[in-house]
């Protein structure tokens, strides 16, 4: 502890120090400081805060326009814009493909293609991030922080100045990621996209951490303390949060993601936490909360612990339910549940059924009210009225018939498609503990656009149902199906809907589109559930139809899961 205050001991000085201070030297009494030395540290200090201020309002302008331009551009569907003019921009600038005509399906297997949309956004978060890291780097010499000239200072803030603007990404790309996002409630922007976004700035913020990173390692090596540096605790956790953020770029590719989904999630969740650890304790053994630094590790935290509270909630207010499983044929099954309620997709965990307790699923919700199963009639009505040719080959179409009502208990019904995992795993159980997390996906309104088309492939029918069900216009179900069973399956609850059903048959999406734009007017919503090339059909169709048919009012909406 000194022995006296600053202002004390300004006040013991009577005479004027004739002593002048040496560089190195300790001052143990009043002495005078060189001019030269004065200057030199004043614009240590006065350059080191304004480069501060700099790095954190930089990243500030990361976290602000990373939520504020989703929530804006959403915001212009409200205003009163000429409708042909919105389906020209959406079919020029948003729904179409960056380029070449595939989005859902994959390209060369290892990543998809953003839509034009989407690749503004991307392009945008790359910009500012290379705008930002390089702006408002500033000199002043002489420099008692960096005597040997600017060169060393001016690398020494961009170091600083990635770092940080690393650590602002690290909490936007937390927020991305949530499926308790609270972008998807403030826009109409997809959880698909906002994964999409999420692993660019994901490559941008380990990108900016390895710079920061490597220019350190650089300095340290030139100036000769690299071996006492390197065995700071510091600079051990910097070393780890850069190497976890390194290992989850690789092994997030999407064929990895594809292949072994469940483990993949695993190692992201334990990666993304020694990742956080890593930060903040470099941050607090380096700094000791000196600069605020780790108060962006903190907003990540926050923004995690929310998201996953929310899951918890949503869990918790259901409870433990039963799983019902009824095998429909060799592809399909169906999952009822019992005393939930809920609509758009939920995330179901049946934690019985493997030791992997944590892991969950999305899926569609087929009927939200489960007719009780010892009153068969309704399913028999409901199948005679199908009409459905029993070759592979055929196809039905039928109107709105006369529905057939038995009595109801809530519950939500999935359609299944079993493939690996724990699809197939269900196939081998009658019943099972399950949790529910829901309800997600709120639906858009859909009302002003007066024919409402479906196209949907196998399960993908079950995210199109509340559409159909809520549109107060006509609507069209388009549904091409591998196999009888699910259709069968599906009879009640599709009973009553217009639709036209291709089993064991490819239906020709833009045929189908042309014919009902011009038997059903010019004001059409076109909504597609099912697999990535049929997706990707009728996305190209859409914009097509935006782009060549003058005065028509056109939407394209896609339910499908993203990996």
């Amino acid at each position: 502890m000194p022995k006296a205050t600053y202002q004390q001991t300004l006040d013991n000085i009577t005479t004027r120090p004739t002593t002048t201070l040496l560089t190195g030297q300790d001052l143990d009494k009043a002495m005078i400081v060189a001019s030269g030395d004065y200057e030199a540290s004043y614009n240590a200090h006065g350059i080191f805060e304004k480069m501060e201020t700099n790095h954190e309002t930089y990243g500030i302008i990361l976290i602000v326009t990373g939520s504020a331009i989703p929530i804006l551009f959403s915001l212009l569907r409200f205003l009163p814009l000429p409708t042909t003019a919105t389906t020209k921009f959406n079919a020029w600038l948003v729904d179409p493909p960056a380029f070449g005509s595939r989005h859902k399906m994959p390209i060369a297997g290892l990543f998809h293609m953003p839509t034009r949309g989407q690749a503004f956004m991307i392009l945008y978060l790359v910009a500012i991030n290379i705008i930002l890291s390089a702006v408002g780097l500033r000199s002043e010499q002489p420099n008692s922080f960096y005597p040997s000239g600017s060169s060393r200072e001016i690398v020494t803030y961009l170091t600083n100045r990635v770092g940080v603007l690393s650590f602002a990404n690290i909490a936007l790309l937390f927020l991305y990621a949530g499926r308790n996002n609270v972008l998807l409630w403030m826009t109409n922007w997809s959880h698909g996209t906002f994964l999409l976004l999420h692993r660019w700035v994901a490559w941008i913020a380990t990108l900016q951490a390895v710079l920061h990173s490597a220019i350190y390692l650089q300095i340290y090596v030139q100036e000769g303390t690299h071996a006492s540096e390197s065995k700071m605790n510091y600079w051990i956790w910097g070393v780890v949060a850069t190497l976890c953020m390194s290992i989850l770029l690789p092994a997030s590719i999407l064929p990895i993601r594809k292949s072994v989904y469940e483990f993949f999630l695993a190692w992201h969740v334990l990666l993304s936490i020694f990742t956080l650890v890593g930060c903040l304790w470099h941050i607090l053994e380096r700094f000791q909360r000196q600069w605020g630094y780790e108060n962006w590790i903190y907003t990540a935290i926050a923004i995690w612990a929310f998201e996953r509270a929310m899951r918890l909630g949503r869990v918790a207010r259901n409870g433990v339910k039963t799983a019902q499983v009824t095998i429909i044929d060799e592809d399909y099954i169906s999952v009822d549940i019992k005393g939930v309620c809920g609509s758009g997709h939920a995330y179901l965990y049946f934690p019985t059924l493997t030791w992997r307790v944590w892991e969950n699923h999305p899926f569609s919700v087929a009927s939200a009210a489960q007719a009780h199963r010892e009153q068969p009639r309704a399913l028999e009505h409901a199948v005679d009225i199908e009409k459905i040719g029993s070759t592979a080959d055929s196809s039905e179409s039928d109107s709105a018939e006369r529905r057939h009502h038995a009595p109801v208990e809530v519950g939500l019904s999935f359609v299944l498609r079993t493939k690996t995992g724990v699809t197939k795993q269900l196939r081998g159980h009658a019943s099972l503990p399950v949790l529910v997390e829901s309800a997600y996906g709120p639906h858009e309104d859909l009302s002003e656009y007066s024919l409402l088309i479906c196209i949907a492939g196998g399960v993908g029918v079950t995210a199109c149902l509340p559409y159909l069900r809520a549109h107060p216009g006509s609507s069209k179900l388009f549904w091409g199906v591998r196999s009888q069973g699910i259709v069968d399956a599906m009879a009640p609850v599709i009973a009553g809907v217009e639709k036209e059903v291709f089993v064991g048959k490819r239906m020709s999406v833009p045929e189908v589109l042309r014919k009902e734009l011009h038997n059903n007017g010019n004001s059409i919503a076109v909504l597609v559930s099912g697999p990535s090339g049929m997706a990707d059909e009728v996305r190209c169709a859409v914009s097509e139809i935006g782009k060549r048919i003058e005065g028509v009012k056109v939407k394209l909406l896609e339910e499908a899961f993203s990996w």
